[in-house]
């Protein structure tokens, strides 16, 4: 009473780039970097422990966490350059570092973001088969014969997967939808939990602490070696979130700075996932030491409650559905706009048909291009899943190929362009050793994996 009207039809207040005003605080950006984090990779610690044993395995991911913060330090100085704001990570490195490393990063990420579909779909049939099995178990009980699976059920659940796929992936604007980030964010932490608190209660349950310093014993030193230049591979997939940092940077308010909010939240959030981490890891390793499944719900050292095991599942299915096409609709967009602007008369290309799938609802826009390029991306997908379906070996690969180049080359080279360091100085030097420490640790953990996944599909 008294003051000013409200203004219902004021213009919006903007930033200094002209888009509206971004409203990001602290808070957001330590919950949108642990949603980030935060994964199916955490499912692999157990077994990533139980390779390196009970000294380097909680060394490494305190080290990974160290990494991954570095990293986002440096990065999080490229988001504003002296005459506009970079976007995205791959805005920051064509910004920066010119047309070349654009090429090489655009390749990384793409296929990165392919392989995840095809980890997300070998994860999502282990969780059926999972599912299925423990109930099974719970009713007939443990080991009975009518429990057993074979490649035929799984491959069934990974083609039922890419059905699914193919259809979420023709509803318009699916992976932007608000509330997808939302189950995404609820279904990772309930998993993570579940897995943590029956690892826990294993362990106290049982009263012992299983496990040794030098991890899981193998018949020759070589096999040892790749064993853990594996679950190296597994933990550099659970941490690294550089290539969608300067995506959340973008969400914060300018005052306080971006970057320094950023960097208080990284503190707070690696901080955090941490210590998640390492519960996870080591209750689970504590459980069931040199047997620590490689995937901690569906490796059946857990039986009961076989409900709860069933909804961790359940939830783990819930997240991926959503997380496939989350990736994988980066990939169609750019396809789309690449496609439009190559082929700009190709009615294949940019026509669209308006036709009524199901009665009742609006006509879909149908474009044949869409159609035949989705249906072949997820059709190869499920393939690659289904010729490679090898949890920890996959998920080892990916983490490893990105994680010198995406994670510590490029975020090197933007930092001392942007901050002009100058070659042979202190701080320059530093950062070198550093990307060189980080390209022997990619280098081994890619190579062992690699190997991994040769030597489980020779046989």
């Amino acid at each position: 009473r008294g003051g000013q009207p409200l203004d219902l039809d004021a213009a919006p207040v903007l930033d200094d780039d002209g888009r509206v005003a971004r409203t990001g605080n602290l808070w957001t950006c330590v919950a949108h970097i642990i949603t980030g984090v935060i994964g199916a990779g955490v499912l692999a610690l157990s077994w990533s422990v139980a390779q390196l044993g009970w000294v380097a395995g909680p060394v490494a991911m305190v080290c990974f966490a160290a990494v991954t913060y570095v990293s986002a330090v440096l990065l999080s100085h490229c988001y504003r350059s002296p005459t506009r704001r970079n976007y995205t990570y791959m805005g920051a490195v064509r910004a920066l570092l010119g047309r070349k490393h654009t090429y090489v990063c655009g390749s990384l990420q793409y296929l990165y973001l392919y392989g995840i579909g095809v980890a997300y779909t070998i994860t999502t049939a282990t969780c059926l088969g999972a599912i299925k099995k423990a109930n099974c178990y719970h009713d007939h009980g443990r080991g009975a014969a009518r429990c057993t699976s074979d490649d035929r059920e799984q491959h069934l659940f990974m083609l039922l997967f890419g059905v699914a796929q193919l259809v979420l992936s023709f509803i318009p604007n699916f992976h932007s939808m608000a509330w997808l980030s939302v189950v995404a964010a609820v279904m990772s932490f309930t998993y993570s939990t579940i897995g943590l608190g029956l690892g826990l209660s294993k362990t106290i349950g049982d009263g012992v602490v299983r496990g040794s310093v030098a991890g899981v014993p193998m018949h020759t030193p070589m096999q040892k070696v790749w064993r853990v230049s594996q679950a190296i591979g597994d933990i550099a997939f659970a941490y690294p979130y550089s290539i969608v940092l300067l995506e959340i940077q973008d969400t914060l308010r300018s005052s306080p700075p971006e970057g320094e909010t950023l960097r208080k939240g990284n503190v707070i959030a690696m901080l955090a996932t941490t210590f998640f981490y390492l519960c996870v890891g080591c209750f689970g390793y504590a459980a069931f030491g040199d047997a620590a499944p490689g995937n901690l719900l569906t490796g059946f050292g857990f039986y009961e409650p076989y409900w709860l095991v069933d909804f961790a599942n359940a939830c783990i299915v819930l997240h991926i559905l959503g997380g496939y096409q989350f990736f994988s609709q980066q990939i169609f967009t750019v396809w789309d706009r690449w496609l439009a602007a190559r082929c700009p008369d190709s009615a294949f290309v940019c026509r669209t048909y308006a036709v009524r799938l199901v009665p009742g609802l609006p006509r879909y826009g149908l474009n044949l291009q869409r159609v035949c390029f989705r249906t072949a991306y997820v059709g190869s997908t499920t393939a690659l899943a289904v010729v490679f379906p090898y949890f920890n070996e996959v998920l080892g690969l990916l983490g490893a190929l990105i994680f010198w180049p995406l994670i510590i080359y490029l975020p090197v080279e933007m930092y001392c362009v942007q901050r002009r360091v100058r070659a042979w100085t202190p701080t320059w030097v530093a950062l070198q050793a550093f990307s060189v420490a980080c390209f022997a640790v990619g280098t081994f953990a890619f190579v062992g994996c690699v190997q991994g996944v040769v030597q489980k599909r020779l046989g």
